[in-house]
């Protein structure tokens, strides 16, 4: 076993009385793809952030090629061949692929950006990564898998010997996903040495060579990816076993009351055509399909982001087709959309400020917000859900991704719902996180509120369910009960021509 090419000893990172690493140590070695796997807060995006020279260690040491380094700055960072994927695009979608690629390095002719030599450069890196677009395009013309190779193709005009792949498939499609990881195995052949950071299992165990595993800031495992199977690494991460991945539920709580939402007709042009449904109390609905399939439209023409072209909403016997979100509120419906940073939460308000948000004028006095109120309404829900923080007053961009769930849930439970719809309620989170995302909407249904759960993650849909309904191309193509889902006849209802 050749030795390793980058080393990170009992490294250590505290903010205030926040310790993000407490004894972490890591190993990457030329070649292979090393897998970083933790729950959010684990420490992982620390740990990168101090590869890309934006924090650096209070204690520990970092070694590259057996040489002691220090990475001072992101400029730093490149010079020492680092070179870091994100998961949202750090480019600039107004400049051409070229001009991103060297960004960081213009080629300089008499004082004057030479364009030619600037195109040169970035046409042999992206004939190494076998790219499908020329050095001329737009960025912003790009999807987000070829932005993804945009960006390596930067680290690797800097000769990046370190690749840092942080969530990157989180947004991309199956097919662009393959893509990617056919790059990846460009990377291994030329000797780079690559850490790979996602959620998705069945990426690790099929692109990585090693894993480490990292739990409440320290190493906790590792070793050769084939040593070890998925429910091992689970309990490594979370430091217990998990006999059962969803929640049971109490043999009561099967949704058999009245239907609390009733569907009938909705039709919107180009987007779904004659959706009906309904959902009982205490019942979890699942909604199955690929993207584009149309499920997200549905939900929000449901809670009032659009309008429908055709059809009614109906609830307890009063039709509530909503024409604004306001009056979906006040009809008792509930939105949790899939992207939780951008339409979920304002992440530099409190947690506070963001529970509240909803439920503004119950909480205010002559026009005039009641701040006890306020406090008082987060401090329940942070109880009840069991947020990890340090109090109401925290930003939401501070909390891991399971937490910042759990905050969207938590605005929209105040407002005290009978229908609460939830797109993706556990996209990009953990193992953990997600195991308490699908306790709490156990609990809910448990407690009598009807949810409409909308995933593409089969498992998921399978283990939460009491009933699925599966869309193609904007139209219902299955509807199953509990005991007729399998992941053969959703796959099969999701895919059929």
């Amino acid at each position: 076993m050749s030795d390793p090419f980058l080393v990170l000893a009992h490294v250590g990172k505290t903010f205030g009385a926040t310790r993000a690493l407490a004894d972490a140590s890591l190993e990457l070695y030329s070649g292979e793809v090393t897998a970083l796997v933790g729950e959010n807060g684990a420490g992982k995006s620390t740990l990168v952030k101090m590869l890309a020279g934006l924090y650096q260690p209070d204690k520990g040491d970092i070694r590259i090629d057996g040489h002691t380094v220090r990475i001072s700055s992101p400029t730093a960072a490149r010079q020492l061949g680092i070179s870091i994927v994100h998961q949202e695009s750090l480019l600039f979608d107004n400049l051409s692929v070229a001009e991103n690629v060297v960004i960081d390095a213009i080629p300089l002719r008499r004082g004057v950006i030479d364009r030619n030599e600037m195109r040169r450069r970035a046409a042999d890196v992206l004939r190494q990564l076998d790219a499908p677009f020329t050095a001329d395009q737009l960025v912003g013309e790009l999807s987000v898998a070829q932005k993804h190779l945009v960006q390596i193709a930067r680290g690797l005009s800097h000769s990046a010997r370190i690749v840092v792949l942080d969530e990157p498939t989180a947004a991309l499609s199956h097919r662009e996903t393959q893509d990617l990881y056919r790059v990846v195995e460009r990377l291994k052949t030329a000797g780079c040495a690559i850490l790979l950071i996602s959620h998705r299992f069945e990426e690790i165990f099929a692109s990585a060579d090693r894993y480490v595993v990292f739990r409440d800031g320290c190493d906790v495992g590792r070793g050769r990816i084939g040593d070890i199977d998925r429910q091992r690494l689970i309990e490594l991460m979370i430091g217990r076993t998990m006999e059962q991945t969803y929640p049971a539920r109490a043999a009561s709580a099967s949704g058999s009351g009245a239907d609390i939402l009733r569907v009938e007709g909705l039709s919107r042009d180009r987007e779904f055509r004659d959706i009906t449904f309904s959902v009982r109390g205490g019942e979890i609905l699942g909604f199955y399909g690929l993207v584009g399939a149309g499920r997200s439209e549905v939900m929000q023409c449901l809670f009032g982001l659009t309008r429908p072209d055709a059809g009614r909403v109906v609830m307890q016997g009063r039709d509530v087709t909503a024409v604004s979100t306001g009056a979906a509120v006040a009809n008792g419906l509930a939105y949790v959309p899939e992207d939780r940073q951008h339409q979920g939460a304002i992440l530099p308000f409190s947690i506070a400020s963001n529970i509240a948000l909803p439920s503004l004028q119950g909480l205010s006095r002559f026009g005039m917000q009641r701040r006890s109120a306020v406090a008082e309404l987060a401090s329940r829900w942070i109880a009840d859900l069991q947020i990890k923080t340090t109090g109401p007053g925290q930003s939401v961009d501070g909390l891991s991704g399971g937490n910042q769930q759990k905050v969207v849930l938590a605005k929209w439970l105040a407002t005290r719902p009978q229908v609460l719809i939830v797109d993706e309620p556990t996209k990009g989170i953990d193992v953990g996180a997600k195991a308490a995302v699908h306790a709490v909407m156990r609990d809910l249904a448990a407690s009598g509120i009807a949810i409409v759960m909308v995933s593409s993650d089969l498992p998921e849909v399978l283990g939460m369910s009491d009933r699925v309904i599966v869309m193609r191309r904007g139209r219902v193509r299955a509807r199953l009960d509990r005991s007729e889902a399998s992941a053969e006849n959703l796959a099969q209802a999701a895919t059929a021509a």
